[in-house]
């Protein structure tokens, strides 16, 4: 008979229980196997029992036809370390079999047992089995492997419980044992000896399917090994409760428990930016220092970036986001009005609980069709706190501050919004005013407030030391000046100013404007904000970006802590919508000019190696 083949005798196949017998070796086609130490009371049996003819009858049907699958699965491609076939493996020869068979004995298995099963799996006691059943063919025992596994390993770990010891394989002496028993090598990673490693193997393969059965320790411990989800109970899905659809309520998507899940502070990383590309077509090469400041070690979770007179070329602008933030981002909507542009980008895993987004805009003035001086908003909610960003563009002049001051009012009023997203505090809002309608507001753009005093005067003040000199210049401040008297910007706050003056320079360069007009360096690009409940916004970098220099303006940005807090699942979401096309084309890019990179790197690498004739 050929080794690994059943027994074609037709016999009845009965269980072999006890002890070992001694005289192994006296059947040289049977594959032997080592045994595993038993408790006492499973041999402690009527010797006439082993003898008694009975079928192998299959276990009951089990309840999870998945579980089952991956167990079978996972147990066909088992491997013991003792186990015959890694014996063979290992050694490749007949000798190494015998002198292992000197140092541990190995009785054959019983009659009919199914090939490359140790004896530890085919000692199945009796009260597991119908004792007076009808014979069967050695076929049964593929439809009954997984029952026998995982009653074998009942067996196992009950008697390792009473026993108090873990169950452990026989020792082997390294000089006898062939190379695949030996540490050094393993494929399987674990202590040197193995031990702990087997019996954990061997808990985490239980079976829990069919009844009577130990519970697995993967469905105690409410994980899922095949799943970073976590498992939810039949009976929170079958429980009630009037709660359902508000904050207060278990499992909703907006509510405090999925806040919990992805914000255990509830604070939000944002990112704010503005910027006047004063028209130009070309754009920086790289945009890291704008969305990615080498200041902030991680980057952010919402990033909103408004843009006065934008490139001619808007979706080029969008798509040097989309590429710069990489895929974990998207874009989750972007709108223009005129030259004035607004992106916002989020975390791609944080969608889900955005409202959907809405836009309003306000023209103050039309200069010509494409260059419009106005305000552009864009508004949403993010779980419960309601945001509102404001970019606007403001009359130029130096001496027309009354101008600015009336953009100002007719954005508050023109603005529309919010329009089907309902108001989070309906009772602290006011009609005249769009600012007072969210939790958060962040208001940005080339305001064109400029530092009186005239160009001399700033010039000398540019002279000094950093910290003293942004002190004065404040202090000529027209924004700063009109922000006390109250008449622009109530209830808004700016962070503190630790940077040159973002305007006016020559184009590629650092120095202020040296053509005949001579314009005055001024702070006219800022960020401003304003918080419903006080200590929700919490700014944490102000700055501006001096190596981009395609405008005569600098990029102003800063970074922002907001509190968020837990909302309901009754306002219309985004579900899930941005823009799939700027994403594939920003992360084509991306891998184009990566392979791009690294040719240069190789070609630069193979140009300096020199031969010697």
């Amino acid at each position: 008979m050929l080794k690994g083949q059943l027994p074609s005798t037709g016999k009845d196949v009965a269980p072999h229980l006890g002890p070992p017998p001694t005289n192994h070796g006296q059947d040289p086609e049977r594959t032997p196997v080592l045994p595993l130490t038993f408790p006492a009371q499973i041999s402690n049996e009527d010797p006439e029992a082993k003898a008694k003819p009975f079928t192998p009858k299959p276990p009951p049907q089990p309840r999870l036809e998945r579980a089952l699958s991956l167990d079978e699965k996972a147990w066909r491609r088992r491997r013991f370390r003792t186990s015959p076939e890694d014996l063979a493996a290992g050694s490749g020869a007949a000798g190494s079999r015998g002198s292992l068979q000197d140092e541990v004995p190995r009785p054959p298995g019983p009659p009919g047992s199914p090939p490359c099963l140790s004896t530890s799996l085919q000692e199945i006691p009796t009260s597991r089995r119908a004792q007076d059943s009808a014979g069967g063919s050695p076929s049964s025992w593929g439809h009954c492997i997984s029952g026998m596994i995982s009653t074998s390993l009942d067996l196992l770990h009950r008697d390792g419980a009473v026993a108090g010891t873990s169950v452990r394989l026989p020792p082997v002496d390294p000089k006898v044992a062939p190379e695949s028993l030996r540490p050094t090598h393993r494929v399987d990673s674990g202590p040197a000896d193995g031990k702990p490693h087997l019996q954990s193997r061997l808990f985490r393969a239980h079976s829990s399917l069919g009844p009577g059965r130990p519970p697995s320790p993967l469905v105690c411990e409410a994980r899922s090994s095949f799943s970073l989800l976590a498992p939810i109970r039949a009976k929170d899905v079958r429980s009630r409760s009037y709660l359902e659809g508000s904050l207060l309520a278990s499992g909703a998507l907006m509510g405090a428990e999925e806040l919990a899940r992805y914000f255990p502070d509830r604070n939000l990383a944002l990112f704010v930016a503005t910027w006047n590309m004063q028209g130009q077509k070309e754009l920086p090469p790289n945009l890291d220092e704008l969305l990615l400041p080498a200041e902030a070690d991680y980057a952010q979770d919402l990033y909103v970036i408004g843009v006065q007179e934008g490139c001619s070329d808007r979706r080029e602008w969008e798509t040097r986001l989309q590429e710069t933030l990489g895929p974990r981002y998207v874009t989750l909507y972007s709108v223009a009005h005129g030259a004035l542009y607004m992106s916002v980008l989020i975390r791609r895993d944080l969608i889900w609980f955005c409202s959907e987004v809405e836009s309003s805009t306000v023209t103050t003035r039309i200069i010509s069709h494409i260059k419009t001086k106005g305000a552009l908003g864009v508004s949403f909610t993010f779980f419960g706190t309601s945001f509102l960003f404001i970019t606007s563009h403001f009359t130029s002049g130096d001496g027309k501050v009354s101008e600015r001051l009336l953009d100002y009012s007719r954005t508050i009023q023109g603005l529309a919004l919010p329009k089907s997203v309902p108001d989070t505090s309906p009772y602290r809002s006011d009609a005249a005013d769009v600012t007072t309608r969210f939790d958060g507001v962040f208001w940005f753009g080339d305001f064109n407030f400029r530092l009186s005093g005239g160009r001399v005067a700033v010039e000398a003040i540019l002279k000094q030391d950093l910290v003293e000199k942004v002190s004065a210049l404040l202090q000529h401040d027209q924004l700063t000046q009109e922000m006390k008297k109250g008449s622009i910007f109530k209830g808004f706050q700016e962070p503190d100013i630790h940077f040159l003056p973002s305007y006016k320079f020559d184009i590629g360069k650092d120095s202020y404007d040296t053509t005949s007009k001579q314009r005055t360096p001024s702070y006219t690009d800022r960020v401003m904000y304003r918080s419903r409940h006080k200590g929700d916004i919490c700014p944490v970098r102000y700055s501006s970006c001096p190596g981009i220099k395609t405008s005569d303006h600098r990029p102003v940005y800063g970074l922002f802590r907001v509190k968020v807090r837990p909302g309901r699942d009754n306002i219309p979401l985004a579900a899930g919508k941005f823009d799939r096309e700027l994403y594939l084309i920003g992360i084509k890019r991306r891998i184009s000019k990566e392979i791009q990179r690294q040719q240069a790197l190789k070609n630069q690498h193979s140009s300096t190696i020199c031969t010697v004739s």
